[in-house]
């Protein structure tokens, strides 16, 4: 058995990527760390803890001793500079505090290609700031995700950029799954 912490993983993308992890492999175990410590996913391997994902503390008090692989799905666009650090720096400095802690064999991470310039940018200068590290890290820049009951207006756009991503690969939706399928594959790879 090994052990996968989820930082921000009962959102949309962490339940698909843990749903994913979980077919995928028997042998993986996963602890979900959110705010809420609730989780819509409900399985024996899974064991979902209550933290804040900005802070190492709150995060380490919750953590097993072994900590195989960890992945940070914490997130969003904000304008100011400061509470975009507080939403999407702080996760990843935890993440990647823990990562040299623990002595993890893989850091994961969802970057993105479409939307806020300045989300877009921060996302991938944290990426880049992770595999610096020299910890392996992996992650996947999806455009708009779409499917597995994600309805909001951004998935309205879905026809439309599928018809522009014709002509741009920067425009073609991505379906969660093969989102969730590709970060998984990266992370478990031998």
């Amino acid at each position: 058995m090994y052990t996968v912490v989820m930082l921000g993983g009962n959102g949309y993308l962490g339940r698909n990527v843990t749903e994913k992890w979980l077919a995928k492999d028997p042998e993986a175990r996963f602890v979900v760390v959110s705010r809420s410590g609730k989780n819509q996913l409900q399985d024996e391997r899974i064991t979902n803890v209550k933290a804040d994902c900005s802070s190492l503390d709150s995060v380490k008090s919750v953590l097993p001793e072994k900590v195989d692989y960890i992945v940070d799905f914490v997130g969003r666009p904000e304008k100011d500079p400061e509470e975009f650090r507080k939403v999407n720096d702080q996760p990843a400095d935890v993440m990647l505090q823990i990562a040299k802690e623990k002595n993890v064999k893989a850091m994961g991470m969802i970057g993105g290609v479409l939307g806020d310039k300045s989300f877009v940018e921060g996302k991938k200068r944290i990426i880049e700031k992770l595999k610096a590290s020299g910890i392996r890290t992996e992650y996947v820049n999806p455009t708009l995700v779409y499917g597995n009951g994600r309805k909001d207006s951004m998935t309205k756009m879905v026809p439309l950029l599928k018809f522009l991503g014709i002509f741009s690969k920067k425009m073609r939706p991505v379906d969660v799954n093969d989102v969730a399928n590709e970060l998984v594959g990266k992370m478990v790879r031998k």
